[in-house]
């Protein structure tokens, strides 16, 4: 099969387009052809690896999976003697940061990990972007125990993680400020923010308002600078580990000092997670942000768009199989 594939840790050219073996399903797996994945920060930083921590799952000197793509959607075309949830022909969509394999024309996967049928009315490239960033989101606002009516402020806004966090936060009932950029407030608006801040033109820490959560959806801000906005018992949760992994430290400090408080959670998705999204998206409480559309072919152009830090919502990664 057709596959784009890395070999060693770099920048976006270290993707090659390769002819592989087309995977078999084992007695509980399922296989899928794949007809859209995303170009995301998950698959970026696993092929660059700028975080040398993240050796520790990808390989320490090579990676071990040589096709990235997390997130994925397309149609079940072969199913393992065991399997029982999914049959010949389901539209899917799903997510696994553990074997990946969106990349390539097939990808097999376990039928109980995080998996679903496509939402009524979804297009393969919706579904694709349906739990990257919604999970992340999801996983932090759990963290952090939002309830309704909460005050929350959410920073980087129109990315993928930032644009689900708002439609979630809204979801749940929460009091939104979004911070994003001058040509994306309307966009913000139409997501649910009741308040837009435009960092282009205001200062963040100068909105004059106080939040329960301040959730850093792109990891550019900090702890010492969203601090002051904070509640007496505020949480602040930033999506990257910090100027030298600062974000890893702060979870224990600010645990034995002070009552303002920093969270790290460790990602982890499952099949019920993916089921709600698939509920959300039915109900229309929430649909991914699609910026563009890359067809197969130009993936390392894909991913240098991504790592421009200029895209809004998702990128879209078509395959032409």
């Amino acid at each position: 099969m057709k596959a784009i594939t890395y070999h060693r840790y770099g920048p976006p050219e270290v993707l090659t387009f390769s002819e592989v073996a087309t995977p078999l399903p084992r007695a509980n797996e399922i296989r899928i052809k794949v007809h859209a994945s995303t170009i995301n920060r998950t698959d970026c930083g696993f092929r660059s690896a700028v975080y040398f921590i993240s050796r520790f799952w990808s390989g320490l000197f090579k990676p071990k999976q040589p096709i990235l793509g997390s997130e994925f959607s397309g149609v079940v075309d072969l199913v393992g003697d065991a399997v029982t949830q999914f049959k010949i022909g389901d539209r899917v969509f799903g997510y696994d940061d553990e074997q990946f394999g969106g990349f390539g024309e097939y990808l097999t996967i376990d039928e109980s990990k995080a998996i679903a049928t496509l939402p009524a009315n979804f297009s393969f490239d919706e579904g694709a972007a349906l739990l990257e960033g919604g999970h992340y989101a999801l996983m932090d606002i759990k963290a952090a125990k939002v309830q309704e009516g909460d005050q929350v402020m959410v920073y980087g806004a129109t990315g993928a993680i930032g644009s689900a966090a708002v439609q979630l936060l809204k979801y749940f009932g929460a009091e939104v400020t979004a911070v994003g950029n001058t040509p994306n407030l309307s966009l913000l608006k139409d997501l649910g923010a009741d308040h837009v801040i435009d960092y282009q033109k205001d200062d963040f820490t100068q909105c004059g308002r106080h939040f329960d959560f301040i959730f850093d959806a792109v990891g550019k801000s900090s702890f010492k600078a969203c601090k002051p906005l904070l509640k007496k018992k505020g949480v602040y949760i930033s999506t990257e580990l910090g100027e030298r992994g600062v974000n890893l430290i702060l979870p224990l400090f600010t645990r034995l000092v002070g009552t303002k408080r920093v969270l790290f959670p460790i990602p982890s998705i499952n099949q019920q997670d993916a089921q709600f999204f698939k509920e959300l998206a039915e109900k229309g409480c929430f649909k991914p942000v699609i910026d563009k559309v890359y067809p197969y072919h130009e993936a390392i152009q894909a991913c240098k768009y991504v790592e421009s830090g200029q895209k809004t919502g998702n990128v879209i990664l078509k395959m032409p199989f």
